[in-house]
């Protein structure tokens, strides 16, 4: 866990890749759960016989469920302390270069891009890169935007 302690110690350890989450698996369970709250239902996701018949040779998760893991996978790599609070602003270039099978084991990588000034505190921009356990492509890459309030 690194732990950086206010804006110059973030500022500092830009150009730093912070380390990397364990591995999760991603489960047909969790595919289903998003899928169901999202309304996204398309069968290379939901339908196991079709998608066993499909190009993936199972079902794979949403990309947008491997996004959304990230938050959750990065409070083992990082924490920002000494600010009064922090925000996500949303994520910059986002990719899925390669599916993610059912059963598959995801994690990300955390590089701190930049830290740029902002009226009342400065804005964060850190690389995310998804890996699946022994697979050569990522899962997604991404630049996720953090404000954070002095």
């Amino acid at each position: 866990m690194r732990i950086l302690n206010g804006s110059g110690e973030v500022r500092a350890a830009v150009g730093e890749h912070l380390g990397h989450s364990d591995y999760r698996p991603i489960t047909q369970a969790d595919i289903d759960a998003f899928g169901a709250l999202t309304g996204d239902d398309q069968w290379i996701h939901v339908d196991v016989a079709r998608a066993a018949e499909g190009p993936f040779g199972g079902t794979i998760a949403h990309g947008l469920l491997t996004l959304s893991l990230g938050p959750r996978l990065v409070r083992s790599i990082y924490r920002i302390d000494g600010m009064r609070m922090g925000v996500n602003y949303g994520y910059n270039k986002i990719r899925f270069p390669s599916p993610v099978p059912v059963d598959s084991e995801v994690r990300v990588g955390v590089t701190l891009d930049a830290a740029d000034d902002v009226p009342g505190g400065i804005q964060v921009t850190l690389g995310f890169v998804w890996e699946i356990k022994g697979r050569p492509k990522p899962a997604c890459v991404a630049e996720m935007l953090l404000r954070y309030v002095a």
